[in-house]
Parts: structure tokens; C-alpha cells; sequence
């Protein structure tokens, strides 16, 4: 009765959720104290303050028709306030309304964003390291999804974009702060990139959309600014989540917005009639009035940085080579074996999960998500020192 496709998708499965499942049986064998998981972007760090009184205070002053549908792109007064927001922090000039999509997570805004716009065979460009589930979402909506390399310390490699851009690319995405390996891409490389965007449009008489995931905008570090690829290209839009910048993954609350400039008729309604047509029908009304009054707030960036630095050090030290990442919460060495499962086995066997490079792309590196207590990352260093 399952179509062959999602069991084919089940058997390839995201390799950060295998290893989470083998991390509940070793947990459940060993007690949660004794297994050292490093698998899930899972903040352990709590919400800010601000989030819960924005919650406490709706729900004390109640006003009537707040839980019930709405437009399809969400509450009116929410989309203006971001999309003001978008325009005075010079990510996307002269956004209005009618340029944001509220939706269910980063996740819901991709797969609503990807099904408006391929056709079956259109091509999607993914940079490696990329999320995993990129590929799923691409194939879900009869996409195929070419990969271009990016350089040995993860920045963009203009030459192997220029090579897989071809007449059938419909969109690229590109995720910066990355994540797994932290990498930052900068104003002049993305002027660069853009400019062989515009390029390639001219030459094949198309238009190329760029998708900007961005729900790790927000946490980045030793005071870098993060240019906006967004305000340099006409064809482009932001996916963007609270999930990472509260610490509120569970409560799935993101938006899509696209360019003011972009030249794709009739996106705002694309975009509404596929919220529909995926069954999402509207992103949750209260997530909507909580973060429309967080614009500004965010969790302690610094408490990330230190984890940061102190494993980036330790590691270093121990003789792993690494890319110092820039922002997120994930690091993404070189694993000493060739093979990097090879190497996660080593470690699941000293009850250290991490996740292989494999599913990000990567083969030769492993991902270490250091958004939990400081204990399972103590231990977990010693294990991993030790392997080495």
C-alpha cells in the first residue's frame, strides 16, 4: 500500500534522524546520562524571556476571531511589521505585505516555495555541505536536484556553479550561515555569484530563482555582518524560521518573502494556493502574534560562541582539521578515516552519536551539533580526543 517512492525515501532516510533513533535505543539501554548525543539541531537553551511573556500576555487578553482561518498568507498586521522590518534592516528594500508568507517552519516555507514553481525534470542547484533534506523536498515535488561542490573550507566555488547551471535550472539554494558547517558567504563572493546568476539568465533566456535558507540568520558571531543576497538579486526570496533564533523548533513558525523586484508573475498567489493545496492551509495564529512581537529578540548569541570556541579548540588541538564556523550551532570536521560512518561507529560504540558527512554531502566529515548541555559535550570531547 506505500508508494514505492516513499519507501525507497524511508530506506534512504535523513541520516540525522537514523542516528537520533539509535541514540532513544542506546538511551533507553544505557540510561540518557550515559549516551553523549550530538545528532539534532535540538536547542537545549530555553526561549527568552520576552517569548513567554508575548505568550502569557495573549492569552490574558483575549480578542475575539484570533484562533479562527485567515487569508492563507496570514494575519495582515504581522506580514506589514515584518516586511517594515525586512526594509529598515536592508534584507529585502521596499518590502510590502504583499511580499511575505507566513508558514509552518523554514520546512513548510521550502516545500510551499518549491512546489509553486518546479515542473516535473525542472532542475533545483544545492551547494555541499547542504541540509538533508533538500533533496527530499526537490524530489517530493518532481524536481531533480544537482549538486555543485563548494571549496575545501566550504566557500562558494564560482567555477563548479558556473558548470551545473544549465537551461533546465529553475532555482538554486543556498544556506548561509550553513549549515552543517557553519561557513559564512560574503558580500564580494555573493556579488560574484549573483552576477553569474544574472549571466546565466541572459544566456538561456530564463529566469533562475535563488531560494536564501536562512534560519540561522540570526546566530552569528564575532561581530559579522551578514550581507543579504536577497537585496542584490531581483529573482530571489528568504525562508526564514523562529526555530533556531527562540529555541522554539516545536512550535513551527517561519515566512516566505520574496523580492519586490522579482519577475515571476503572480507568486503571492502561488504561494497561497499551494499553502492549500500541501494542507497546511495557514501558518498557527498564535506562533503569528507571539513573533510579531519579537522582531528584535533573539536567544544569547555569546552562550552559543562559547561552546563554540571551547570544542573548536579542543578538537583543533587534538589534531581534527576543521573549518571554523562563522555562525549556527554545528561544527563539521574531517573525520581520521576515510570513511566517515566508519569512524561515527567508532564512536557509537562509546556512546558518542554524531552524524555522518554523508547525508550532508560530504563524505569525509562528520557533524556535531553542540546545541545541548555542556556535560554531553565534556564527554563527548573526551571520546572523541581519545578516537583520535
Amino acid at each position: 500500500m506505500i508508494s514505492k517512492y516513499i519507501l525507497d525515501s524511508i530506506s534512504r532516510g535523513s541520516l540525522i534522524r537514523i542516528m537520533f533513533e539509535k541514540g532513544k535505543r542506546l538511551k533507553d539501554q544505557f540510561g540518557v546520562q550515559n549516551v553523549y548525543d550530538l545528532t539534532l539541531g535540538n536547542p537545549a537553551l530555553e526561549p527568552p524571556q520576552e517569548y513567554f511573556d508575548a505568550l502569557k500576555e495573549l492569552a490574558e487578553h483575549r480578542e475575539r476571531g484570533v484562533h479562527r482561518y485567515m487569508v492563507n498568507v496570514g494575519f495582515d498586521e504581522v506580514r506589514a511589521n515584518i516586511a517594515a522590518w525586512l526594509d529598515q534592516k536592508e534584507l529585502l528594500p521596499a518590502a510590502t505585505k504583499e511580499n511575505v508568507v507566513m508558514t509552518v517552519g523554514a520546512g513548510g516555507a521550502l516545500n510551499v516555495t518549491l512546489r509553486a514553481i518546479l515542473d516535473p525534470g525542472d532542475e533545483v542547484l544545492v551547494l555541499a555541505p547542504y541540509f538533508v533534506e533538500y533533496l527530499f523536498y526537490i524530489a517530493a515535488h518532481q524536481g531533480r536536484a544537482v549538486i555543485a561542490e563548494t571549496k575545501p573550507d566550504f566557500s562558494l566555488d564560482l567555477d563548479e556553479i558556473d558548470k551545473k547551471i544549465t537551461k533546465q535550472t529553475k532555482a538554486i539554494i543556498i544556506n548561509s550561515p550553513n549549515n552543517p558547517s557553519g561557513r559564512i558567504y560574503y558580500e564580494d563572493a555573493l556579488k560574484d555569484f549573483v552576477r553569474l546568476l544574472y549571466d546565466k539568465q541572459r544566456k538561456y533566456h530564463t529566469k533562475i530563482l535563488l531560494i536564501s535558507d536562512e534560519p540561522y540568520r540570526d546566530l552569528v558571531f564575532d561581530n559579522i555582518k551578514l550581507p543579504s543576497v536577497c537585496a542584490m538579486y531581483d529573482n530571489s526570496l528568504i525562508i526564514y524560521s523562529w526555530s533556531k533564533s527562540l529555541s522554539i523548533p516545536g512550535d513551527r513558525i517561519g515566512y516566505i518573502a520574496f523580492n519586490p523586484q522579482i519577475q515571476v508573475p503572480r507568486m503571492l498567489d502561488a504561494l497561497s494556493f499551494c499553502l492549500r493545496l500541501l494542507g497546511f492551509v495557514n501558518a498557527p495564529a498564535s506562533m503569528q502574534y507571539i513573533v510579531n512581537k519579537l522582531l528584535d529578540v533573539t536567544v544569547d548569541i555569546d552562550y552559543y560562541r562559547k561552546k563554540r570556541d571551547r570544542i573548536y579548540r579542543a578538537l583543533s588541538d587534538a589534531g581534527y582539521e576543521i573549518v571554523k564556523p562563522e555562525g549556527t550551532f554545528y561544527l563539521f570536521p574531517k573525520s581520521p578515516e576515510k570513511d566517515s560512518i566508519t569512524f561515527i561507529e567508532k564512536a557509537l560504540e562509546k556512546r558518542v552519536l554524531l552524524v555522518p558527512g554523508q547525508g550532508f554531502g560530504c563524505p569525509r566529515h562528520f557533524r556535531i551539533a553542540y546545541c545541548t548541555d555542556d556535560r554531553t559535550i565534556d564527554k563527548a570531547l573526551e571520546v572523541l580526543v581519545e578516537l583520535i
